[in-house]
């Protein structure tokens, strides 16, 4: 595929996963976007990673992909520590080495969830699970290359690509009579979508047309604004879905709340998962929906 020599080139790892295949679109007007699946660059393998960056040399490396599966994380630590944080050093080096910025996601799982308010981002990590522990170390290998880096951390991810909990609340809400969900733990919903544009939007502004000496690169929360609980959240689903002709089973408003000791997992979920996402707005002046707008906007484009 021929591309202007003079624009920038763009390359996504993980381009199927939920925000990965949302970066294909909000990147594209910005230059030559190489997008990459697991096969095309398998960061298991520190060689295949580093060849695929050193022969298509972009200005902006861009890694959504991780191991996400947070319950099997627990019994499978060495591959989580391989993808979320081997890796993860491997593209900061690369990007070091040629001057370029690697724009990376990470999570609220680094944080322990007893805090009482918002995280901020100098709050002290202590994450709980194998997932949020792998994270971590993506995130401080990043931090020791000396790379120019944007590390955005974000919680309960959902987008149109992929499975997510309000997929999943949709189809039980038609499949079942009753739906229990825990109501004890926060967070604020936010959508692919919403992470891959304010992506694109710093890349934009600060990096590509920007000073990239003055980029103030480092750790962001990205998250959409307002918080909200699982139970609510599920309920806010389908009502919606219920308000635009969706045949459900379970009525939102008779939807259980549980507590979260009522559904053992593997891995433990932060209690807390609030992200105070002032550094982000005020740094790079981006302003954050409500976290309903994104999930009404989601909903829009999976309902039949």
């Amino acid at each position: 595929m021929q591309h202007n020599p003079e624009a920038p080139t763009l390359l996504i790892t993980g381009c199927n996963g939920q925000v990965g295949f949302e970066l294909r679109r909000s990147l594209a007007p910005l230059g030559h976007v190489v997008a990459l699946d697991r096969a095309a660059c398998d960061l298991t393998n520190p060689d295949v990673v580093r060849q695929v960056i050193r022969e298509n040399r972009p200005d902006v490396i861009v890694n959504p992909a991780a191991y996400t599966a947070v319950d099997r994380a627990e019994s499978d630590a060495e591959m989580a520590f391989a993808i979320n944080g081997a890796a993860a050093g491997i593209l900061a080096e690369e990007a070091k080495a040629l001057g370029s910025l690697l724009v990376h996601y990470s999570t609220d799982y680094v944080f322990d969830g007893t805090k009482d308010g918002a995280y901020i981002e100098t709050d002290a990590v202590n994450p709980q699970s194998v997932y949020g522990r792998s994270k971590l170390a993506g995130e401080q290998a990043i931090a020791g290359s000396g790379a120019q880096a944007l590390v955005l951390r974000t919680c309960w991810v959902a987008g149109v690509h992929g499975g997510n909990f309000a997929k999943t609340m949709l189809r039980l809400g038609k499949e079942r009579d009753q739906l229990r969900v825990i109501a004890d733990q926060f967070g604020a919903p936010t959508t692919a979508s919403l992470v891959a544009d304010v992506t694109a939007q710093i890349v934009a502004r600060h990096w590509l047309a920007g000073d990239r000496n003055a980029f103030a690169g480092g750790i962001y929360h990205l998250a959409a604004a307002g918080e909200t609980t699982w139970h609510a959240y599920a309920t806010e689903v389908l009502r919606y879905a219920k308000s635009h002709g969706a045949e459900l089973k379970v009525n939102p408003e008779q939807i259980e709340a549980i507590p979260a000791t009522a559904y053992p997992l593997p891995a433990p979920r932060p209690s807390n998962s609030r992200l105070d996402t002032t550094r982000l707005r005020q740094t790079f002046g981006i302003y954050l929906p409500d976290w309903k707008q994104g999930v009404h906007h989601l909903l829009d484009q999976i309902l039949p």
